[in-house]
């Protein structure tokens, strides 16, 4: 998505967008993690007025953080920045605005990240490096250094422990929904939390994300430790996900342990036996917010997802899924509920890795196609047209390869898209 045109006939109503028909009922209930306080209000920065446009959540000392960020190589300042800070594995606030993009500004969009850090650390008595920062909106539209941390004081008085809603909304540019998640596990005898928001409707991609993504846990973790469950899960999950095959610049999934639960034993390794429940825990909420951002993806009516087996690795069945992901045939055909099979063999055949069509087995929902190349005999096309009116799609894809074996999800592509993208900066 591009930068924000000039309107020089005054600001119009914002248009809202319709609730995605694939939206959960309700926000879900979230659990208050120890050690963290967060808000999330309109402060200004959108020019629709009582927008929300700015989340800040403050830490406890000692809380540790991780994270995986976007491989663009036209990053956003604030992803540069928490590139150079993820290192050292320490956090005491986090910092997100909406709105603008902060990306593709040169040296102004570097002032503006180190005024807000600066002003940060000093509200929270910390170093600057303690604060990470991410922004997401218009890429190209450069604002004046103090252009977030003049709100930063308002912020402050306005954090609370149960302000999630508030923190989910104040992140959203195209989203139709806020997204949250939240699950209760044991390391050993401890019981922690882990709870979770993330933003993302349009460009998105693996590599990393495509989107934003912030979870908070009170279980007390080194962060050498942290930085390899968060990039596990989202390898899983994040990774898993496409809209539209475009990458951001603004990519940002990050991790923030507070160390504040109580009974917890001493974790010295990924591998510890005490964190099997969490790390499954992390994937899921992971998961969970994933699947949420292609729920929303722009203009989707379908959530699709795609199992692919057989594949010579996982890498490859990753690939191959991502290939029929991504095709926009594919894609227009599930948004026609046109069980055209044919567009997922193109599919599998333009991704690169080994196949062979004379074993490549085909399923739309409970009902096989091909088999070993050919078509199942006595096929009926009628019951899987049937099937594609329903709004969740499920194709596997059976390569008879290897062992490799991988699950992406996606959704159709319909004129919603282009709409929603034609009017983006209007």
């Amino acid at each position: 998505m591009a930068g924000n045109s000039k309107n020089t006939g005054g600001t119009p109503p914002k248009k809202k967008l319709a609730r995605s028909p694939l939206a959960p009922a309700r926000f879900p209930s979230v659990a208050p993690v120890a050690g963290v306080r967060l808000a999330g209000r309109a402060v200004g920065l959108k020019k629709h007025k009582g927008v929300k446009d700015l989340m800040v959540a403050a830490f406890a000392p000692g809380t540790t953080a991780a994270g995986v960020l976007t491989r663009s190589k036209c990053p956003s300042a604030p992803v540069e920045w928490c590139r150079t800070i993820l290192p050292r594995g320490r956090a005491r606030a986090l910092v997100v605005n909406s709105g603008n993009a902060n990306a593709f500004t040169g040296n102004a969009g570097d002032l503006q990240v180190a005024q807000t850090a600066a002003e940060a650390a000093h509200l929270f008595g910390c170093r600057a490096q303690d604060v990470f920062l991410a922004s997401t909106g218009v890429i190209g539209e450069p604002r004046a250094p103090d252009y977030i941390a003049g709100k930063l004081p308002q912020m402050k008085r306005a954090l609370g422990e149960k302000s999630w809603k508030s923190a989910a909304e104040a992140i959203m540019t195209t989203d139709t929904f806020p997204k949250a998640a939240s699950r209760k596990v044991k390391i050993g005898k401890a019981e922690v939390t882990l709870s979770g928001f993330a933003k993302g409707s349009g460009m998105i991609a693996p590599d990393m994300a495509t989107m934003l993504a912030f979870v908070f846990t009170d279980a007390k973790i080194p962060a050498k430790v942290l930085q390899r469950l968060v990039r596990t899960a989202a390898d899983d999950s994040f990774n898993a996900i496409t809209v539209d095959s475009d990458t951001s610049t603004s990519d940002t999934v990050l991790l923030f342990a507070t160390g504040q639960a109580k009974g917890q034993p001493r974790i010295a390794s990924a591998g510890d036996s005490a964190l099997a429940d969490f790390k499954a825990a992390l994937k899921d909420i992971f998961v969970d917010l994933a699947q949420q951002i292609v729920r929303d993806g722009e203009g989707a009516q379908k959530f699709v997802t795609i199992n692919v087996t057989g594949a010579e690795s996982k890498r490859a069945a990753r690939t191959v899924g991502l290939a029929i992901a991504n095709s926009p045939l594919v894609k227009t055909a599930i948004a026609g509920e046109d069980p055209n099979w044919g567009r997922i063999v193109m599919a599998v055949g333009k991704a690169g890795e080994k196949a062979d069509r004379d074993r490549l087995s085909i399923g739309i929902g409970d009902t096989r196609i091909t088999e070993n190349g050919q078509l199942v005999a006595g096929y009926d096309e009628a019951p899987v047209a049937a099937y594609m009116k329903g709004d969740e799609i499920t194709i596997d894809v059976d390569l008879g390869i290897g062992r490799g074996r991988g699950t992406v999800w996606t959704c159709d592509l319909t004129h919603g898209y282009i709409t929603i993208n034609a009017d983006y900066r209007s």
